[in-house]
């Protein structure tokens, strides 16, 4: 028995193929028209860019047999040689991408020319002969790979043709933007640095500052609150080792909250009721990361400078509230508050003098952690208090704990 479709049901059926018809014609007519407005400058432009931005992630974690093997190949599909080759500054072959490797010696030789020279060096046939009837290699470039002026490696290019002005020109430019990857590379490596020298800094701001006061307060209720002083023994034991832990450059902010409680727990047990805090923090801002040890200080400093002169003592106000895209942390104090004049000199030689107990510290590392658009904000003046506000972007792609 044959089945008929209804009026309606035939009618949608001819609209989603007509619809059907549409999209594909539109498809069509699309990439006829890209293939018709994309030049092939346009495309090469295009082709260019993307295989270097492959290789640039490699190339800047630094010049090793890693990362020239991973950039390698991308490198030759630019230069369009036979074989591509990079060596360290000994010079020591790192990796190899291509045929031919059996010119891996001749490679060496010409490189120790270039790092002596400092300028490319270029081997025609009849230099690297290497008599054997399957190999079609018949040129060699050699290039220096430099940063801040120092030497630390080569590019070598195989090609199947003598070496002209374009190859040497297309090599040359390759090594260039090799080097300035590995610059970038080294850039990386000395903020690292810095941020860890900054670290260690502020460490040492801590021991004379806090460590023999609570040794001080933890030893005087030996006798008196065995009980009270084993307690407080162990939050500074815990502090500590969280000050003076190796791991990372960043932390949470939930952990540098529970490192802030210890340090507020001894501190208590030394100003006993003249020391009042209040703590107030979002839930969803727990897992923001920061620079690792910039709360406490601001806290410290709160302590120190705000309520330690202060004869009744004060309070002091710890606020983290989630704002859009950011975490905004506030620490007040209503203690003796200070003179911008004099903070702003302090800051600038904070780590070295620890005027401030690093406060001048914790904004280097916060701007160079985020950009110079977050470092501290100080509101403060004689007699009223001081009020210290920092941002902290709740996501940044290079930054993980």
């Amino acid at each position: 028995m044959a089945n008929f479709l209804s009026p309606s049901a035939a009618l949608l059926v001819l609209l989603v193929t007509v619809f059907a018809v549409a999209i594909v014609a539109l498809v069509l007519l699309w990439r006829a028209r890209r293939r018709t407005f994309a030049s092939p400058l346009e495309r090469a432009t295009f082709s260019t860019l993307h295989t270097v931005s492959l290789a640039a992630p490699a190339l800047r974690e630094g010049l090793s047999r890693q990362s020239a093997a991973f950039a390698l190949p991308y490198l030759r599909t630019l230069l369009e040689t036979c074989a591509l080759t990079m060596t360290d500054e000994l010079p020591q072959s790192l990796a190899w991408d291509g045929e031919s490797d059996h010119h891996a010696l001749d490679v060496v030789e010409l490189a120790k020319q270039v790092i002596a020279t400092g300028r490319q060096q270029v081997a025609s046939h009849t230099t690297i002969d290497c008599g054997r009837d399957d190999c079609a290699v018949r040129g060699l470039v050699v290039v220096p790979l430099e940063t801040e002026g120092r030497i630390v490696g080569t590019l070598g290019a195989l090609t199947h043709a003598t070496a002209g002005p374009v190859l040497l020109r297309a090599t040359g430019e390759v090594g260039r933007y090799i080097s300035s990857q590995l610059e970038l590379a080294e850039l990386d490596e000395s903020r690292a640095r810095m941020n860890r020298a900054e670290v260690r800094a502020l460490r040492a701001q801590i021991s004379p500052h806090f460590l023999f006061n609570a040794l001080t307060t933890i030893s005087s209720l030996v006798r008196t609150d065995p009980d009270r002083a084993r307690e407080l023994l162990i939050e500074f034991a815990d502090f500590t080792r969280y000050s003076f832990r190796t791991a990372g450059e960043y932390t949470t902010l939930q952990d540098e909250l529970t490192n802030i409680e210890r340090y507020l727990a001894i501190e208590r047990a030394r100003y006993g009721p003249r020391l009042n805090v209040r703590v107030q923090v979002a839930p969803e801002v727990l897992s923001v990361i920061l620079p690792f040890l910039a709360l406490q200080p601001l806290v410290e400093n709160a302590v120190r400078h705000g309520l330690a002169n202060k004869p009744n003592g004060g309070s002091i106000i710890l606020v983290a509230e989630n704002s859009g895209a950011e975490c905004v942390i506030t620490v007040e104090d209503d203690g003796i508050g200070m003179d911008p004049h004099r903070l702003r000199e302090d800051f600038a030689d904070a780590h070295l003098s620890g005027a401030h107990v690093g406060l001048g510290n914790v904004d280097d590392r916060m701007r160079s952690a985020f950009g110079e658009d977050y470092g501290l904000v100080v509101d403060t003046a004689p007699g009223a208090g001081t009020k210290i506000t920092l941002r902290v972007p709740k996501f940044r792609a290079d930054i993980r704990v």
